[in-house]
């Protein structure tokens, strides 16, 4: 990305509780980009192509999954909400998470790492839902994602603010000298996020090159002190919802930023040099193969749920065709751990039906019991955490399609 450097002394501090080396001035360089608007691409044929067959497998992503899989479109937002977390070194095991998720939903608090994923993943709804589909992308929308993410973390006082003082990535905890990358002074961070939400609302670029871009930038800047990389990863959803590319089915394009992270920082690396037409490049092919991937856990959870109505019809007593048991399991997929209230709440049916579908789909070996106490009982989803722990880590499913 064309910028400047802007060399900055950084002052001494007697009173810091550091090693005397990391208390004396020292200078570092600060990179402040040029503004998003004056952004001259240039893309050749091939890569051309590569953002095209990008955005069909998207659009064929969007198509086949239909209109009425709200559950299957949870799976996927889930999904990589938790591989932005991932990136960021916050990892937990599929069931761990899972009955942490369970657990929140029955008020019960779940441990640091756990709030923090599970903050994650509402901050991407947050996103997707309200900042994708207001008329005018502004700054507020940014601090809202920002307050969502943050809100209920250990520093929740940074939640939604912007950084007043400068920040770094790597070097040492105490100074910016000797950092790898020394983001805009924080009298600059203003201007160039109005020059980002400009470029949010702008259409002028195709959208996976939008979204790319704004990615990077948003990187670049980095306007908070912690939450950046999550922030940012959510404003690619934001770009590809609002351009209309992907109305109901988000690629989890961070399952494919974890799984290689050294390339995907290397990647935004480039951005900061001459390397924008690679960072697009390297963005378009992960965000192919996280569209993909989608595609095929689709298929793989719909021959899932092919399978448990087959199990549920073969039992002595199968329910009629308007039963319960029948609702649950189409929105399974959006909750593979489950309760008797939460599935009150997301089928609109009777406690008391409820109950009976439980029963029926336990028979079924469609839901697997968690506990045998009578109280604050949880159902697993036979077979579907497996799926997902596959599709989390990027591996296509090993169900036969």
């Amino acid at each position: 990305m064309p910028g400047r450097f802007a060399s900055k002394i950084w002052k001494f501090d007697p009173t810091l509780e550091a090693p005397a080396a990391y208390r004396r001035a020292c200078r570092y360089d600060a990179f402040i980009p040029d503004d998003l608007s004056s952004l001259d691409l240039r893309m050749d044929a091939r890569l051309a192509g590569l953002v095209s067959e990008a955005e069909d497998a998207i659009r064929q992503l969007n198509h086949e999954g239909g209109t009425a899989l709200g559950p299957l479109a949870r799976l996927l937002l889930r999904t990589e909400s938790i591989a932005s977390s991932k990136v960021e070194g916050m990892q937990l095991g599929v069931r761990e998470l899972a009955r942490a998720e369970a657990r929140a939903e029955s008020g019960i608090a779940p441990g640091p790492t756990a709030i923090d994923v599970l903050a994650n993943i509402d901050a991407m709804v947050l996103a997707v839902e309200h900042a994708a589909e207001t008329k005018r992308f502004r700054r507020q929308e940014i601090l809202a994602i920002h307050r969502r993410l943050l809100e209920r973390a250990t520093h929740r006082h940074i939640a939604g603010r912007l950084r007043t003082g400068q920040n770094w990535i790597g070097g040492n905890d105490y100074n910016p000298c000797g950092a790898d990358f020394v983001p805009p002074p924080v009298e600059d961070v203003d201007r160039l996020l109005t020059d980002l939400c400009r470029a949010v609302n702008d259409d002028l670029l195709s959208p996976l090159v939008q979204a790319a871009l704004v990615h990077a930038q948003f990187e670049t800047i980095h306007p908070f002190d912690d939450g950046n990389g999550r922030t940012g990863r959510a404003l690619v959803h934001v770009v590809l919802r609002r351009r209309g590319l992907a109305p109901r089915f988000l690629p989890p394009v961070s399952v494919v930023f974890a799984g290689a992270k050294g390339r995907y920082i290397a990647g935004l690396t480039r951005f900061r040099g001459d390397g924008i037409a690679e960072w697009v490049e390297y963005f378009a092919a992960a965000v192919l193969r996280a569209a993909r991937l989608a595609r095929a856990y689709i298929g793989a959870v719909g021959d899932l749920q092919a399978r448990w109505r087959e199990q549920l019809r073969g039992t002595p007593s199968a329910p009629r065709a308007n039963a319960a048991a029948w609702t649950i399991i189409d929105l399974l997929p959006g909750h593979p751990m489950i309760s008797a209230p939460v599935a009150t709440a997301v089928t609109g049916r009777a406690k008391s039906r409820v109950y009976e579908a439980i029963e029926q789909l336990v028979a079924a070996g469609v839901l697997l019991p968690l506990s045998t106490g009578k109280r604050n009982r949880w159902w697993e989803a036979a077979g579907l955490l497996d799926l997902i722990a596959r599709l989390e880590a990027g591996e296509l499913p090993s169900v036969p399609r």
